[in-house]
């Protein structure tokens, strides 16, 4: 209903209402996006929020917060920043905390900007204060709204580091009310603590940031509370926070992209960067939830804990190798897809990949909510593979899933979890969609559902908006574009205005735009407007008709307001704030049949309506063709939108201080007179006042102008009259023309002044009406500008030379304008005239005329000398050097030519800084570059006179071509990289070093870091000590010398020695100086007695001698420093030397037999047996040969337990009656359990006796492995509970019983497959490694030891030179060709012998290889008689007393020479082995007792060499019992039919060691005193540990083995390998330990109730009767 008589009285009794229709719009657009206001920040913006109430909008950027209106005109700003602070402080707000470090000034980086409204308060939070947060007013935001933390209150870090307090770290966060209404603050910040690259590079262990501060926390923000403010403890009980373990924060190194409420969810959009790097297939965006309790609480005493409903999942854009797995920007939003008959919620969101593509992806959010609901049943089903408990991240609930019973989740239990239900949960499986859009550069996203059709709107990395009108099926059906100011990157949060969704706010790197995203009228037809497709235009256009209400009227804001559009009937509208005092009201259309129509051949169509005015319809038959010819019902709504409705509303005394301006309002239509003293409407006054006072003159401006006039001159005051045409204005005798169009009724006029003959001043006059003037103070001046002359006068073709002007009077006249051609002008700048000389328009060099425009008159210029010339743009060459260190400020060269015209220059790294450069010549410019935080690669800008340099082939504006908009704008650039800062050390790493005044001073500092990559110059180093500089000389790249020859500026005190490097500043240590207290006292002695005078000069001596011990020691000093030079050298000569490619290694594999594996039977005695086999191995001492066509070959001798049982001539036939019956007894599990526990309890029964039993039985019982693993069971029972009492640690860690003997050999019979079918390659390659290893360089013959090894105590200190040489060999009788032998010239003859024989054999075991004792080798040199090689012969020579064994050398057998070898009639009597010669009496390379420096480089060759075999056996190894391995490990003769020498021997104990740290549970604790053997492998060895406890691991998960499946197991080997053991031998030798202890044995049985119940007794006496009754001489023992 319309408003009364009443309340419109009250409303100011407005008098007149009328309406004007607004005949055009404004130029139309080439798109239908347009700019309508921007605000420009002088700093990096930050992040900015939208009030929906007042339409305010609130900016933060570095150091400044804004309060903006809704059209982006400043309201309030407030300085944030820079303050005094260092990242290692508290924030000064923690009162009980002090801070040591240096504090600096520090920019503020706005890291949260959120709006509590029903507090009022805006809360805004900066990097500063370790991520301080401040509530500010809403209505003036440079006022503190709540003052935290109160004076005197109890103040925690973690109420005051809220968010991240890094400039490159994320922060997220939103506002919310919890039930009750308690205001809430969600808050994710990405952790900055120690380990990441946010935390300050120092040596101090403490982190200030703390470990507690949690990733994801929901606190307090109630102002009511302040005791509680900003904690995350609301309740006593309750836990709302989400902190990841500090051991696994590096896998989980979360950025937060955005925060945003669905429903009662909170939803965080998260990237872990941990994934960055990884295969693309695996997404690193995680999208979690977490339920906020925001409706109804579902239990009386406390709120739901954060991890109760944390839930999280991937999401991943596109599949099948087209996948982008980075999310950028996200968008929540309600639109009608083709499947949903309304609106449903979707999350689109903008992912990138790597190489800067990047797309557009859509999620239901319905499929979101069912895989969440879905995986709280997994995981209440027991252990799921889709679901993953992340307890090992958080604190949780439990390690993984368990099964909760047949108890069925409620809905709530399902959407946000329970405290008896696992939690948190991830959800394993990603949710994927396919890419909508795909474009380079996306950046940001924002979407609307505009009349059931998705409007997209995307930012861009180079400064674009594009606008994409999506189908039913989300296909994009239209594309628009816009290009954004400076081309600057668009922030990644975009939102609509909240009262109209056609605006668009969004931010760029230095503004904030408010873009409207339809410009209704932008077509000139209705046909036109649907062909485009815009369907926000047809929104914007089909629903609304506006009402321009202007003029001095009260806010209309929360006022009811109609329109009345007659014939009864009204609509309510609404108010817009537009420009200024301008406001909008916009109603509802009618629809079209409602109106009434326009008689034919009338524009105007009037409808009076008392109460409201006049509407106003223009248009010839307007209504009547657009019903029936023009549009369609949908092209109607389109173009009504140019049917605007104009309503001005007014009110007398508002705004009206004088006489004239409110008899001004009469030429408005206003009826307003004015009467005592004020401005009344003409009914209300009865004393009307019709003549004013005399004009008051306030202000001129400008005071001076050109003779030839057309200055605009202002004029400002009082009672300036109320009708331009009644005013006149002169300057003296010279008239100022009045100009309507700038009058301001009475207090503001504009006039052009007239041309005067010669120079004058005088006052300005104004006069009214020609009865009333006024005078002004100040004095007006006609002058003549003069141009004397102007610099420089040349500058480059692409612009931005700045032009400076000298002359006269320049500053005359209102408008100064300098033309370049007539046609161009600069900006003008005040003082001086400057400008900045606009681009050539012609891409060549030419000569333009400058001269100076006053007041719009004919151009000024002194004479043709006023010429300026372009020239040929610089060009830039390259930049030398390319890297800097962390700290920046180191000098970058950039060369090139055409430098003489760049006036400034600035260097702008991207990502990181910019820093302003200087111009040395025409061909050198010098910059520093700025410092960053973290080593990267980058590019390099360069602004030369504030223009992007682009090379020569661009066009003369500096801007590249705008046809294609999916490319980025082309810049040349230059690649900069940033690496670590380098640390400085003294020679010793001492902190403090004493000096004696008036003696020079030598320092050694060494460089630790990046010395050589980024090749730092002598003048690039700076040291002080103190004030004083000191004289630096390089040594070489590690280390460099500082020298002070003088005396120092102090002779007291402390002086601290600072290295500067570019920016970069570190005090190393602190230099002593010698007290001059001390000599005075010694003096103050002296003079008292002669005594201590002989004693001041003795110690006078002495000092002496100290100083040149000292001087001596820093020499020797520098001897070490170059030696440990040399050894980095021989580190990286030898690795290059020793790199061994496992492929053409495994290729060696590839040969007739494979690897060597021994069988089952002689793996089984060499394990059982060990001590047995190596005796009975080393006295086959001759091996028999056999003649082969293939070469001759060593028979192998067979073991007596693999031979079959023989019976002896003398052997009586009851023997083998009582092996039998003893056999029986042996397969009674009481006889046995009693027979072990018998002879253990017997002293005399040694460890080597239990190992032998052991084995024994094993080999006796292995046709019945279950039966031998009941017993083994059984007697493991009883030393468990032996062991329980003692020390239980120890069990099973040493073979000291006989069942952990029969374990050992039990874990072998079950592992041999295992380890055939799988370790065995690995373990062969490793040997094979260490063999080629060891062969690489020069052997002692006679002590074993090695250039290469790992075993320190086996290294070959002594560097001997050594050189490979390849010869030719032949065997005679071998059934092959001659063989290239790769030999040293080192080598002995027998060391050779061994190589041949290696080429020739190295398809067959080396059982039946020739031993080098039984060949000879023979060479055949050209021009002379061949001879027989030998070690030691008549032309071996003497060493220091000591016979030297002949070498390849010595005989100088050259490369390639042709050798033979043959087998021997018979083996002479030979001095034996090399290695068991007397060291005494001969040599090879080294004397035993020569003492050498130990050849660390070696070692970590051979260490290197090695790792890659290392790790491929680790993958095996590190995930089995260790005994058993390392075991194996240390005895590879047990499994390979191969040679282990000692050396190698040697080196596989330190590889078993490296294998048994990673096994241990303890932290390897390694010190300088640590062995070498073990600071080999430290390195590997953490890696090695995950490796077994994920094994470990995954053994825990896997389901258990029945005892019906391990049977059978047993059983089947058992089969596999019956009849491979003399059997009824080893029950033999069972025996004789029961002859030996027969009396305790039968002791034990005797005391059994068991054995005498069963006659166990008798029946061992009956064995014993039966065997000793029988001589038997064993012929053949074991």
């Amino acid at each position: 209903m319309p408003p009364s008589t009443a309340n419109r009285s009250s409303l100011g009794l407005l008098a007149t209402v009328f309406a004007v229709f607004l005949t055009a719009l404004q130029a139309r657009t080439a798109a239908a996006l347009q700019i309508q206001q921007a605000f420009a920040s002088p700093s990096r913006t930050n992040n900015f929020v939208v009030d929906a109430v007042s339409r305010r909008v609130y900016l933060a950027a570095v150091n400044s917060l804004y309060q903006l209106n809704a059209t982006l005109a400043r309201e309030v700003e407030t300085r944030t920043g820079p303050v005094l602070d260092n990242p290692l402080c508290h924030a000064p707000q923690l009162p009980q905390a002090t801070c040591e470090h240096q504090k600096t000034l520090t920019d503020n980086h706005n890291k949260l900007l959120a709006l509590d409204r029903e507090q009022g308060v805006l809360l805004a939070c900066g990097s500063v204060y370790q991520g301080f947060c401040e509530l500010r007013s809403m209505d003036n935001v440079s006022r503190v709204a709540v003052k935290f933390p109160q004076d005197g209150a109890t103040v925690f870090p973690s109420m005051l580091n809220i968010v991240a307090n890094h400039e490159k770290a994320s922060t997220v966060g939103l506002v919310f009310r919890s039930h009750g209404g308690a205001p809430r603050l969600l808050v994710g910040a990405t952790y900055t603590g120690m380990g990441t690259e946010y935390f300050p590079k120092n040596h101090s262990k403490e982190d200030l940031r703390f470990e507690n501060t949690p990733e994801i926390a929901i606190r307090s923000l109630n102002t009511k509370d302040l005791g509680r403010l900003f904690t995350y403890d609301i309740n006593p009980s309750e836990d709302n926070v989400f902190k990841i373990k500090q051991e696994v924060k590096q896998k989980n190194k979360l950025n937060f992209v955005h925060a945003f409420v669905h429903k009662s969810y909170s939803y965080i959009a998260i990237n872990n960067d941990a994934n960055t790097g990884l295969k693309e297939s695996q997404p690193n965006s995680i999208l979690a939830r977490i339920c906020l309790d925001t409706d109804d609480p579902r239990r009386s005493a406390e709120s739901r804990k954060l991890t109760e409903s944390y839930i999280q999942m991937g999401i991943q854009c596109g599949s099948n190798g087209n996948i982008y797995n980075r999310l950028l920007s996200i968008y929540p939003v309600d639109i009608s897809a083709q499947r949903a008959a309304g609106t449903e919620p979707y999350l689109f969101g903008v992912f990138a990949r790597a190489g800067g593509q990047s797309a557009v992806c859509a999620f239901r959010v319905a499929a979101v909510e069912e895989m969440i609901r879905q995986g709280r049943r997994n995981c209440s089903s027991g252990p799921n593979s889709d679901v993953q408990v992340l307890d090992s991240v958080i604190q949780g609930s439990g390690a993984e899933c368990e099964r909760k019973g047949a108890i069925k989740l409620q809905e709530e239990q399902l959407n946000c979890g329970a405290a008896h239900l696992q939690h948190p949960l991830a959800l394993r499986k990603p949710l994927r969609a396919p890419p909508i859009y795909e474009a380079p550069g996306l950046s940001s996203i924002a979407v609307d559902n505009v009349h059931n059709r998705t409007v997209v709107f995307l930012g861009t990395n180079w400064g674009r908006l594009r606008k994409l009108s999506l189908l039913a099926n989300l296909s994009v059906a239209n594309l628009w574009s816009l290009r954004l100011a400076a081309n600057e990157p668009v922030h990644h949060i975009m939102t609509f205005d909240p009262s109209d969704h056609n605006y668009l706010y969004l931010m760029t790197t230095h503004h904030l735009l408010r873009v409207q995203v339809s410009v209704c009228g932008l077509y000139s037809s209705c046909s036109e407007c649907v062909s485009a497709g815009d369907r926000v235009l047809i929104m914007c256009s089909s629903q609304d008709v506006g009402i321009l209400i202007n003029g001095s009227v009260p806010d209309l804001q929360g006022l009811q307001l109609e329109c009345d559009y007659g014939m009864g009937i009204t609509t309510n509208a609404t108010v817009h704030l537009d420009y200024g005092t301008t406001q909008i009201q916009t109603c509802p259309l009618l629809p079209l049949h409602m109106y009434p129509t326009i008689p034919f051949g009338k524009g105007t169509y009037t409808a009076d309506r008392a109460s409201v005015g006049r509407m106003i319809y223009n248009g010839s038959d307007f209504w009547k063709g657009l019903r029936g010819q023009m549009c369609n019902d949908v092209c109607v709504c389109v173009c009504v939108c140019v049917c605007v409705f104009a309503v001005e509303v007014y009110s007398c005394s508002a705004g009206n201080s004088n006489c004239s301006q409110c008899w001004g309002r009469q030429a408005q239509g206003h009826i307003c007179v004015w009467c005592e003293n004020s401005c009344q409407q003409q009914e209300q006054c009865h004393s009307i006042t019709t003549r004013c006072p005399d004009p008051h003159i306030q202000k001129v401006e400008p005071l001076s102008g050109p003779l030839t006039g057309g200055t605009l001159l202002t004029v400002q005051g009082k009672n300036l009259g109320h009708s331009a045409a009644q005013i006149n204005v002169s300057i003296g005798h010279v008239p100022c023309r009045i100009l309507p169009q700038h009058y301001t009724v009475s207090v503001r006029l504009v006039c052009e002044t007239g041309a005067s003959w010669e120079q004058t001043s005088d006052h300005v006059t104004v006069s009214v009406a020609g009865n009333a003037a006024g005078v002004s103070k100040d004095i007006f001046s006609f002058v003549e500008p003069r141009l004397l002359e102007f610099t420089p006068r040349q500058g480059p073709l692409a612009g931005g030379t700045r032009l400076t002007i000298h002359g006269q009077f320049l500053d005359a006249g209102s408008t100064v304008n300098v033309e370049i051609n007539r046609t161009q002008n600069c900006t003008v700048f005040i003082d001086v005239i400057e400008c900045v000389m606009p681009p050539a328009k012609p891409a060549i060099a030419e000569n333009v005329s400058v001269c100076v425009v006053y007041d719009s008159q004919p151009c000024l210029s002194a004479s043709p000398s006023f010429t300026f010339t372009y020239e040929k743009n610089p060009t830039i060459s390259h930049i030398r050097p390319n890297r800097s260190f962390l700290s920046g400020g180191r000098s970058i060269s950039v060369t090139g030519h055409g430098f003489n015209l760049v006036q400034s220059v600035r260097m702008e790294v991207s990502g990181v800084g910019q820093t302003i450069c200087s111009c040395v010549s025409s061909t050198l410019i010098v910059c520093q570059s700025p410092a960053a935080n973290q080593s990267q690669q980058a590019m390099a800008h360069f602004y030369l006179n504030e223009v992007l340099y682009r090379g020569e082939d661009v066009s003369p504006s500096g801007r590249g071509s705008d046809e294609d908009e999916d490319e980025e704008p082309h810049a040349d650039a230059f690649h900069f990289e940033y690496v670590e800062d380098p640390q400085f050390y003294t020679a010793n790493k001492e902190k403090l070093i004493k000096h004696h005044p008036g003696e020079p001073l030598i320092l050694i500092i060494n460089v630790s870091e990046w010395p050589s990559v980024l090749d730092l110059t002598l003048q690039e180093y700076s040291v002080t000590i103190g004030s004083d500089l000191c004289d630096i000389t390089f040594h070489n790249e590690q280390l460099f010398h500082c020298t002070i020859n003088r005396s120092l500026s102090a002779s007291t005190g402390e002086l601290p020695i600072t290295v500067r490097v570019g920016h970069f500043r570190k005090v190393i240590a602190m230099v002593q100086m010698g007290g001059g207290s001390e000599l005075a006292i010694v003096i103050s002695i002296v003079v008292c007695c002669v005594l201590l005078l002989l004693c001041t000069v003795a110690l006078v001596v002495y000092c002496t001698k100290s100083r040149r011990a000292e001087r001596y020691w820093q020499k020797t000093l520098l001897q070490m420093e170059e030696m440990e030079s040399q050894i980095r050298d021989e580190i990286r000569k030898g690795f290059a030397e020793l790199q061994t490619d496992m492929t053409d290694l495994t290729k060696e594999l590839n040969r007739t037999q494979g690897i060597p594996f021994l069988e089952y039977k002689q793996f089984v005695t060499r394990t059982f047996f060990p001590k047995m086999c190596s005796d009975y191995e080393r006295r086959l001492v001759q091996p028999v040969y056999e003649n082969n066509p293939l070469g001759p070959r060593a028979l192998s001798e067979t073991h007596p337990l693999l031979q079959d049982w023989q019976s002896s001539n003398r052997m009586r036939p009851n023997l083998e009656e009582g092996i039998t019956l003893f056999s029986t007894l042996l397969n009674n599990k009481h006889f046995l359990v009693t027979f072990v526990h018998a002879l253990e309890q017997q002293k005399d029964f040694a460890v080597r006796d239990r190992c032998s039993l052991a084995s024994l039985l094993t080999i006796a019982l292995h046709g019945k492995l279950e039966y031998y693993t009941s017993i083994m069971k059984e007697l493991l029972v009883d030393l468990i509970d032996a062991s329980a009492s003692k020390n239980p640690k120890l069990m099973l860690r040493r073979t000291e019983s006989v069942v952990e003997k029969m374990l050992t050999n039990w874990m072998s019979i079950c592992m041999y497959s295992y380890l055939k079918e799988t370790v065995g390659e690995p373990f062969f390659l490793l040997l094979c490694a260490i063999k080629q290893l060891i062969n690489k360089g020069s052997i002692d013959a006679i002590t074993g030891k090695a250039r290469y090894t790992l075993n320190e105590e086996w290294l070959l200190r002594e560097n001997i030179e050594a050189k490979p040489q390849n010869i030719n060999v032949s065997f005679q009788g071998f059934g092959m060709d001659s063989v290239s032998v790769r030999v040293m010239n080192t080598d002995t003859i027998c060391q050779v012998k061994d190589k041949i024989l290696e080429a020739f054999y190295k398809n067959l075991p080396f059982s039946q290889w020739p031993r080098e004792e039984d060949v000879d080798l023979e060479w055949f040199p050209e021009g002379r008689s061949s001879r027989i090689l030998q070690d030691l012969d008549d032309t071996s020579v003497m060493e220091d007393g000591r016979k030297k064994l002949n070498t390849v050398f010595h005989y100088q057998i050259p490369d390639g020479a042709s050798l033979a070898m043959s087998m021997k009639d018979k083996r002479e009597n030979t001095l034996g082995r090399a290695k068991d010669l007397d060291t005494e009496k001969y040599v090879h390379l080294v004397s035993v007792l020569d003492v050498s420096h130990t050849r660390v480089s070696t070692l970590l060759t051979a260490c290197l060499h090695l790792g890659q075999y290392c790790d491929v056996l680790c993958v095996s190894l590190c995930s089995l019992p260790l005994r058993f391995w390392v075991n194996i490990l240390k005895n590879p003769q047990f499994v390979f039919d191969i040679d282990k020498t000692d050396h190698m021997d040697a080196c596989l104990s330190v590889i078993a060691q490296a294998f048994i740290d990673a096994c241990s549970l303890s932290d390897l604790q390694l010190g300088k005193d640590s062995p070498t053997n073990k600071l080999l492998y430290a390195k590997e060895i953490p890696e090695y540990k995950k490796r077994v406890q994920c094994y470990y691991k995954q053994i825990q998960e896997m389901a258990p083995l029945s005892e019906q499946e391990m049977n059978a197991h047993l059983a089947e080997e058992s089969r596999r390998y019956r009849n491979e053991f003399n059997t009824n031998l080893a029950v033999m030798e069972v025996y004789k330990y029961a002859k030996r202890y027969r009396n305790q044995v039968v002791s034990a049985l005797d005391s059994s109730p068991t054995a005498r119940r069963t006659q166990l007794q008798h029946k061992f006496e009956q064995v014993i009767a039966l065997v000793e009754d029988n001589i038997y001489e064993c012929s053949s023992e074991a």
